[in-house]
């Protein structure tokens, strides 16, 4: 029996080192290459299904104007990008054309007084009047009252406090458009403060701000960020 014992042995040491020295036998392993990723690889795309988006608000006051409007709407258009217009309501009926495009290519409409004044400085009768006004415009065009109301110089006074069921717009992000007249230095300024969730303030009827609008939709776009309307950024 001992002699059985020893030469089951030996067979089972020679079957051992046979598959532990084989050069022809593969190893049941998981392969590295199914649990893990060279993501420095040039061949390597991030799946958007698991990148942070961060989201942005383009926004526009004091429009709409025959000689510039037209050209932003055109470049939002081609870039498949939404936007706010806090339009003049006086402006808004000299340019109904203007207000109907915006409407059909999907922006958001909202109230930047009919006159451009300082609702802070008037009273809650007048202040009302000039939103009113306004949205009077707006509706004749749309089909609907905006919703959203953006005063002039981030001023109303205690017209909130009243009955107007509206919500204020203000902004995060104000390069100053309509003092610098900078088409570079606004596009510097906004890419470089830009981060997820703000409101960027600019104004429609400038046209080196119609231009810096189209480039920093180009810069952010590329450093993934979302362009989206400001009742998105607000009711996320």
């Amino acid at each position: 029996m001992s002699s059985i014992i020893k030469l089951l042995l030996y067979i089972s040491l020679f079957i051992f080192v046979y598959f532990l020295f084989s050069p022809n036998i593969h190893h049941t392993d998981i392969p590295s290459s199914s649990i893990t990723r060279d993501d420095t690889s040039s061949d390597y795309t991030p799946d958007p299904a698991y990148m942070d988006i961060k989201k942005v608000a383009l926004t526009f006051d004091d429009g709409p104007d025959s000689s510039t409007t037209p050209a932003l709407l055109e470049g939002l258009r081609e870039r498949n990008v939404r936007a706010t217009f806090f339009v003049v309501g006086k402006k808004a009926d000299e340019n109904k054309d203007i207000l109907e495009q915006m409407y059909k290519d999907g922006h958001l409409i909202g109230n930047h007084t009919n006159t451009h004044c300082n609702l802070s400085t008037m009273s809650c009768d007048n202040a009302l009047e000039e939103i009113n006004l306004a949205n009077n415009a707006i509706f004749q065009v749309t089909g609907s009252y905006t919703d959203y109301l953006r005063p002039p110089f981030g001023e109303c006074g205690d017209i909130l406090d009243t009955s107007l069921n509206m919500f204020q717009v203000l902004w995060d992000i104000d390069p100053r458009d309509w003092s610098v007249q900078n088409t570079k230095s606004v596009v510097n300024y906004v890419i470089t403060h830009a981060d997820d969730g703000d409101i960027i303030l600019l104004h429609d009827i400038f046209r080196p701000s119609v231009e810096a609008a189209l480039e920093i939709i180009d810069i952010l776009s590329e450093r993934g960020f979302e362009f989206v309307t400001v009742d998105e950024i607000l009711f996320p």
